[in-house]
C-alpha cells in the first residue's frame, strides 16, 4: 500500500461549510480546512524540501504537530489532527526533530578558519597503535554498477534501485579476506552538473541529470581499512532515497537492509567463481563471508541495523562480526543484542539533530541476559551531520552540498570559526580514525585499540584536536551488574537530605511504564537517550535514576548480593551519569566502595570524569543531557577487599546538586563475540477486521521464529492518525511466555452506525523487544466500514 493511498484514507470525511485557514509563509502557502472530527493542515512548498534524514513535520504557529505525509512530488506536506488550537492558526512551517530552523542552511564553499586551541581536556594518552596509520598493502579502487534497475525491493513496494559499488582492495594480499560493506544515507539521489539542481522524487534520473555519488565519499576509512588487509564495498543507495518517504513503511529501513543483503549475495557468489563477470573478476576466491563488517551513515545506519537482523533471520546467515552506524536515524527502536555495535553521534548534528541513534545502544543495553559482545556509542564533539562523507561536503563535493548546522549565530555549533567546531577536514579525519579503528578493533582483533571505545577516553593521534566522549558496556560475563537503575524494584536506598527515583522518557511519552518523566524542560532535541521515535513514541526510554540533594547527606547505596560481591580482576567501576535538568552550579558526587570488613575507598567523580560537567551551548537543540561514563579503576580503591564488596555508595559531594544515573557495574570490557541468529525473531501480522457498531477490539498476533528459553517481552504502539480514528492508541508491553511461539493484544476500536465511503488503516509497530530480535515489526490494522451507505 503506498502512502498516497494511505492517505487519501486517513484524510477522508465531508468538509464543514467553514472556509479554510490559509496563509502564506517562508516555506509556502498553507491552508487548514475543517474536516469531520478534526483538522487537515496542508503546506504546499514554496521550492522543494531540502533532502534530510530526519522525517518533516509540520509546525502551527512554531509547535510541531509531528511527522508529516509527503506527497510523492515533495511538493507537499499534510498532517491532521484534531486539536481545536490550529483552528486560529497564524504561521505553518516545516519542522524537523521537533523544532522549526532558525535559518536555512547555506549551500557553496565553505572558508577555511584557522584551527581554534583545543576544547575541554584531553583524555587518557593515545593508544599505541593509531587506528588511521596506513598499513602494507596498496590498495586498488574500481566500481560494478548493474544498472538502475538492478534490484526489486519489498520495502519500497516493489520499486526498483541501483546495485551499484566501489570497491576497495589490497593489492598483495593473499587469501580470504575480511568484507566492510559500507552504506550511506539520505541524500539527493541527482543532480544537473550545469544548472547544479538537485532532484529526489524520480529514479533513474529525469533527463539531463546525473546519479549524485554519495558511495563515493568514504575513501579515507576504506583506504585504511585496505591498506590493512580488508576488502571494502561502498553500495550506492540511490534509488531507495527517491523513494523511501512516501513509499515506504519504515522510512526505507528495510529496502536498505536490502540492499545491503543482495550486495552479500552477489559477494558470496563471486568468491565462489559465480555470478556477475565483473564481482567475480574482483572477488573470486577473495573473501571471508564468515567476517563481515558494516557501517551506515544516517539512514544507512538504521539500514544496516536491518541488514544484521535480515540476516539473523536466514536459514543460512554471513558471518556479520560488527555493526557501525554513524549518525544513525532510528525511527523503530529495534535492538541489537549479541553483536559488538558501536553509534556515533555527531554533537553538532543539525539534520537528525535529536540524535535518536542513541537508542541503538540504550535499547540493546539489557535486550539479552547473556549478551557475548561489547557495545559502545561516542559523542564526537564539533562534528556535523554530512561532513563524513566528502560528497555531503561543499568545496570538496563533485554535486552540490551543504553545511546541515543550519543556525549560523549559534557561537558552538554555527560555523567551523566557532572554537567547539571541526574544520571539515578535520572531521573527516576524526571519522576515518574510529571507522577504521572500529573495525580494526573488532574483526582484526587489535586489542590495542579498545581504550578508544570502552570509555577510558583515548583519542589518537590522527584524530588530531577532537574531543571523544564514549560510554560501553561490557559483555555479561566481563561485568557485575549492581544496579542497571531500570525498575523500581532495583535494590537501591535513598538516605539524607536526598530523592531518588526511577523515571523514563520525558513530556510523560511512557504511559505504559508507570514511570514518572525524567525531563520536562529539555526539547526533544537536547535528549538522546528520551527522544520520542517516530514509529514508537510513546514506548518506555532508558529508565534511569533521578537523584537529588539539598545537602551532603544525600545518598544512594546499592548492596551486593552473595554471589556477585568477589570483583576481583574487574578493570573498573562503571556508570553513566547526566546533569539533572534542573541542576545549577558546580555538582559532583562521591563514589564509595565498602567492603566485608567495613574498609572503604572513596574517588569523587571530578578527579576521574567529565560526566557531570555540562555540555556547550544555550539554545536548542543544545546543550545536550547525554549520560557519560564515570569510569573509576578498582585500583582506586585502596584497601578495600575486592573478592568481599558489600556496598557502593553515591553520595553529594557538593552542597546541592540532581543527576540522572545508570548502569552501575563492575566491568572488565572485552571485545566479545557476535551470536546474533541464536536469538529468536518476533513479527508482527498483519490484520483485517470491521468496524462493529460500537466499541470493541482487533486482537492482533505477535509470533516467533523459534521458542525462546527466556520469556520474550515487546513493546506494540498503534499509530492513530486522521481526524476520526476509528481505534484507540495503545501503548503496550507483550510478554511470550517461554515455550511459546506466539501472543496476542488487542486494539480497542471506536464502533459506530456511520457509513463511511472507505477503510481506515493504521500502523502498528513492534519495537524493543528483550531476548528477542525484531523480524517484521510494522503491521497494518485495517478496519473495514460494515454500516451500509
Amino acid at each position: 500500500m503506498t502512502a498516497a493511498m494511505i492517505s487519501t484514507m486517513l484524510f477522508a470525511g465531508s468538509a464543514h461549510a467553514d472556509p479554510p485557514v490559509s496563509g502564506t509563509g517562508e516555506d509556502g502557502a498553507w491552508s487548514i480546512e475543517t474536516l469531520d472530527g478534526g483538522y487537515k493542515i496542508t503546506l504546499r512548498l514554496a521550492e522543494p524540501l531540502p533532502v534530510r534524514d530526519a522525517i518533516p513535520e509540520l509546525a502551527v504557529d512554531g509547535t510541531s504537530l509531528g511527522p508529516a505525509v509527503e506527497s510523492p512530488d515533495g511538493t507537499t506536506l499534510t498532517v491532521t489532527t484534531t486539536d481545536p488550537g490550529v483552528s486560529g492558526a497564524t504561521s505553518v512551517d516545516v519542522a524537523w526533530n521537533g523544532e522549526v530552523p532558525s535559518e536555512p542552511a547555506p549551500t557553496g564553499r565553505i572558508a577555511p578558519e584557522p584551527a581554534p586551541s583545543r576544547p575541554g581536556k584531553p583524555g587518557t594518552p593515545a593508544p599505541p597503535v593509531d587506528p588511521a596509520a596506513p598499513g602494507r598493502y596498496t590498495v586498488v579502487h574500481d566500481e560494478y554498477d548493474l544498472g538502475d534497475t538492478a534490484i526489486t525491493l519489498a520495502g519500497l513496494g516493489g520499486r526498483q534501485a541501483e546495485i551499484r559499488a566501489k570497491t576497495y582492495l589490497p593489492k598483495e594480499a593473499t587469501g580470504r579476506l575480511p568484507l566492510v560493506v559500507f552504506q550511506h544515507g539520505r541524500h539527493s539521489a541527482c543532480y544537473n552538473p550545469v544548472t547544479r539542481q538537485t532532484s529526489n522524487t524520480t529514479w533513474p534520473c529525469p533527463a539531463g541529470q546525473q546519479p549524485i555519488l554519495s558511495f563515493t565519499g568514504y575513501d579515507g576509512p576504506a583506504d585504511v581499512l585496505a591498506s590493512h588487509g580488508y576488502a571494502v564495498v561502498s553500495v550506492s543507495a540511490n534509488g531507495v532515497n527517491a523513494a523511501d518517504n512516501p513509499f515506504s513503511e519504515d522510512r526505507g529501513a528495510l529496502a536498505r537492509g536490502e540492499v545491503v543483503m543482495r550486495h552479500l549475495d552477489l559477494l558470496a557468489d563471486a568468491t565462489k567463481g559465480k555470478g556477475e563477470a565483473k564481482i567475480v573478476e574482483l572477488f573470486k576466491g577473495r573473501l571471508d563471508m564468515d567476517d563481515v563488517g558494516l557501517m551506515g551513515h544516517s539512514r544507512g545506519g538504521e539500514g544496516v541495523v536491518k541488514a544484521a537482523l535480515l540476516n539473523a533471520g536466514r536459514p543460512k546467515p554471513y558471518g556479520i562480526k560488527a555493526v557501525l552506524p554513524l549518525a544513525p536515524t532510528d525511527f523503530a527502536r529495534a535492538t541489537l543484542p549479541n553483536i559488538p555495535m558501536s553509534v556515533f553521534l555527531p554533537y553538532c548534528d543539525g539534520d537528525v539533530s535529536n540524535q535518536q541513534g542513541q537508542h541503538f545502544y540504550d535499547d540493546s543495553l539489557y535486550a539479552f541476559e547473556k549478551d557475548e559482545a561489547f557495545r559502545s556509542s561516542l559523542m564526537i564533539m564539533g562534528t556535523n551531520h554530512n561532513f563524513f562523507n566528502t560528497e555531503w561536503t561543499p568545496g570538496v563535493a563533485v554535486a552540490p552540498a551543504s553545511d546541515d548546522w543550519s543556525n549560523r549565530n549559534d557561537p558552538v555549533c554555527g560555523s567551523t570559526a566557532a572554537p567547539g567546531r571541526l574544520t571539515p577536514a578535520e572531521q573527516y579525519a576524526v571519522g576515518t580514525a574510529y571507522i577504521a579503528g572500529f573495525f580494526r578493533l573488532v574483526q582484526g582483533k587489535e586489542h590495542a585499540l579498545l581504550p578508544l571505545f570502552d570509555g577510558s577516553g583515548a583519542v589518537p593521534e590522527s584524530a588530531g584536536r577532537a574531543v571523544v566522549h564514549t560510554v560501553a558496556q561490557a559483555e555479561f560475563d566481563k561485568r557485575v551488574d549492581v544496579a542497571p537503575f531500570t525498575s523500581p524494584s532495583s535494590p537501591f536506598t535513598v538516605s539524607g537530605a536526598a530523592t531518588g527515583v526511577i523515571c523514563a522518557g520525558m513530556l510523560d511519552r511512557s504511559p505504559q511504564s508507570g514511570l514518572p518523566t525524567c525531563a520536562t524542560r529539555l526539547t526533544t532535541s537536547q535528549a538522546p537517550s528520551w527522544t520520542p521515535a517516530t514509529y514508537a513514541g510513546n514506548v518506555t526510554a532508558t529508565p534511569v535514576l533521578r537523584f537529588s540533594w539539598t545537602d551532603t547527606s544525600g545518598e544512594v547505596s546499592v548492596p551486593l548480593p552473595p554471589g556477585s560481591r568477589n570483583v576481583n580482576g574487574r578493570d573498573a567501576l562503571t556508570f553513566r551519569a547526566a546533569l539533572d535538568e534542573n541542576a545549577t552550579g558546580n555538582v559532583d558526587l562521591a563514589v564509595t566502595v565498602v567492603d566485608g570488613r567495613g574498609r572503604t575507598g572513596t574517588v569523587p567523580v571530578s578527579g576521574v570524569s567529565d560526566a557531570l560537567t555540562p555540555f556547550p551551548g544555550t539554545t536548542s537543540p543544545l546543550p545536550k543531557t547525554w549520560l557519560r561514563t564515570v569510569r573509576i579503576p578498582t585500583s582506586s580503591f585502596g584497601e578495600v577487599n575486592l573478592r568481599d564488596v558489600r556496598e557502593v555508595r553515591l553520595t553529594g559531594a557538593s552542597p546541592t546538586g540532581g543527576v540522572y544515573l545508570g548502569d552501575l557495574a563492575f566491568s572488565d570490557v572485552r571485545v566479545g563475540k557476535s551470536e546474533l541468529d541464536e536469538l529468536p525473531q518476533v513479527s508482527l501480522q498483519s490484520l483485517t477486521v470491521p468496524e462493529g457498531n460500537g466499541p470493541g477490539v482487533a486482537t492482533m498476533t505477535l509470533t516467533l521464529s523459534g521458542r525462546s528459553k527466556k520469556p520474550v517481552t515487546v513493546n506494540v504502539q498503534s499509530i492513530v492518525t486522521g481526524v476520526a480514528p476509528v481505534i484507540t492508541a495503545l501503548a503496550q508491553q507483550v510478554v511470550i511466555p517461554v515455550g511459546a511461539r506466539s501472543a496476542t493484544f488487542q486494539v480497542p476500536i471506536v464502533g459506530d452506525t456511520t457509513p463511511a465511503t472507505t477503510a481506515q488503516s493504521y500502523q502498528v509497530v513492534a519495537s524493543v523487544p528483550t531476548n528477542a530480535t525484531i523480524g517484521n515489526g510494522f503491521a497494518r490494522l485495517v478496519v473495514t466500514d460494515d454500516d451500509a451507505l
